[in-house]
């Protein structure tokens, strides 16, 4: 059975998806005219300013949320994975889907004001179940069912609950000697008291949490590259070089071909910054704005930050400090040699708070979005039941080392991007015109 959907897995994440992904950002970004790039400045400049429209929260927590779920073990254990088995040059290829995946986040931001509503209970409701349904029309009902049903499979057994419970479990078990079980109800039990008080608690805790958290990393990754500042230039090299030519073998690494640097490099990519995976647009929903291009504007810089700024300082770091030729290094271990290499034990200790918070603010907000997929489908009134069921599978993640589980977690991530990618092709040319609209009014 492990093997049948390893291989599902594999089919599901392979050549086809990858392209499809970053294929929809190349498209979006030849259409909207190098946006991405000539609109990044006044894109941060947006996250500050005065909020004007309805919504529930501002847009600034809104993207807290959506980078409280995105900035998560992806950028700590995802990048050292990546380049362990891509080489350097893997980041190369990372940079490609971030760059392309910054259109796609901003379409995504676009159309989940545009075709946001409200629920029984007044909160807003937005993101690509109700783009397919409001902007496709009533015959997509269907798609924008399997969006939703796919979104609450994530919530409560992948990327939500279990994988993360895991990395918090196993993590401090390892730095500290804590039991895994005792763990995962503690933090089960601080999930509970933030997401019963709905958006707006998860917000507030996401806005104060992930800037810090960012900071105290970023920090900590730049004090490590540069006291190898003779190792930067080099790096770049080998990251350029990799990635169209392979890397040749070094110490205890076999060597990698170009095939694998690319395709671990956009893999990573994707699920690192989830641009594509229609995740994210229903947190923006939520902004109080007036304006889907300035909520788009605001969601694309999501991404730049989360790989173009985090991603880069983990896979530099592995890098400068020669940690990723090291035989038997892989994953969190692999980042946690690059730390201790300039800070010993304590090094080991701040990338563990790190990667606590880290995976902690993802179970936040994936607790939002698997909310937002379960009152498409069965209305407000069982809301709280949602809510009793995701706070026990949070408990239950120090318990269960159920292999199978991820996959299919990973599977069923792999299908809520179709039908976002569906429906971003789709409304291509509502993208388009409210873009071409705004700048028109701007000038």
């Amino acid at each position: 059975m492990l093997n049948f959907f390893t291989m599902l897995d594999d089919i599901v994440w392979g050549a086809p998806l990858l392209i499809l992904l970053v294929g929809t950002g190349i498209y979006l970004t030849v259409r909207l005219g190098l946006l991405q790039v000539l609109k990044l400045p006044k894109a941060f400049k947006l996250i500050f300013a005065d909020d004007k429209g309805q919504g529930d929260i501002s847009s600034f927590a809104a993207l807290a949320t959506a980078l409280a779920a995105t900035v998560g073990t992806g950028n700590i254990v995802g990048v050292a994975t990546a380049i362990k088995a891509g080489g350097p040059g893997a980041l190369f290829w990372m940079w490609i889907a971030a760059f392309f995946g910054m259109a796609t986040k901003y379409s995504e931001g676009l159309l989940a004001i545009k075709y946001r509503t409200r629920d029984d209970n007044g909160e807003v409701s937005g993101g690509p179940m109700y783009y397919i349904l409001n902007g496709m029309g009533k015959r997509w009902k269907p798609l924008a069912i399997f969006f939703a049903v796919a979104g609450i499979l994530v919530a409560y057994f992948g990327i939500g609950t279990f994988s993360q419970v895991n990395s918090i479990t196993s993590s401090l078990e390892n730095s500290f000697g804590l039991a895994p079980q005792i763990v995962s109800i503690v933090v089960a039990v601080v999930v509970a008291i933030i997401i019963f008080g709905g958006i707006k608690s998860i917000s507030k805790v996401a806005e104060k949490v992930v800037p810090f958290m960012a900071i105290i990393y970023i920090l900590a990754t730049l004090a490590v590259i540069f006291t190898n500042f003779n190792q930067i230039l080099p790096a770049f090299g080998q990251i350029f070089t990799g990635a169209f030519t392979g890397t040749a073998a070094v110490g205890g690494f076999a060597g990698a071909v170009v095939k694998e640097a690319i395709q671990k490099g956009i893999a990573r990519g994707v699920f690192s910054n989830e641009s594509g995976l229609g995740s994210a647009p229903i947190a923006a929903a939520a902004a109080k704005t007036e304006e889907p291009v300035e909520q788009g504007l605001i969601s694309m810089t999501g991404t730049f930050i989360d790989t173009i700024i985090i991603c880069t300082l983990t896979g530099l770091s592995i890098i400068v400090t020669e940690k990723w030729t090291v035989a038997g290094l892989e994953g969190a271990p692999l980042t946690q040699a690059a730390f201790s290499s300039l800070f010993g034990t304590p090094g080991a200790l701040a990338l563990t708070f790190c990667l606590v918070l880290f995976a902690f603010t993802t179970i936040l907000g994936w607790s939002y979005y698997g909310e937002r997929c379960f009152e498409f489908l069965f209305g407000t009134k069982h809301i709280k039941l949602y809510r009793v069921i995701f706070v026990i599978m949070v408990a239950l993640g120090g318990f269960l080392k159920l292999e199978l589980i991820w996959i299919i977690a990973d599977i069923v991530n792999g299908l809520m991007a179709l039908p976002n990618l569906i429906a971003l092709l789709a409304l291509s040319p509502v993208i388009i015109r409210e873009t071409k609209n705004y700048f028109a009014r701007m000038k």
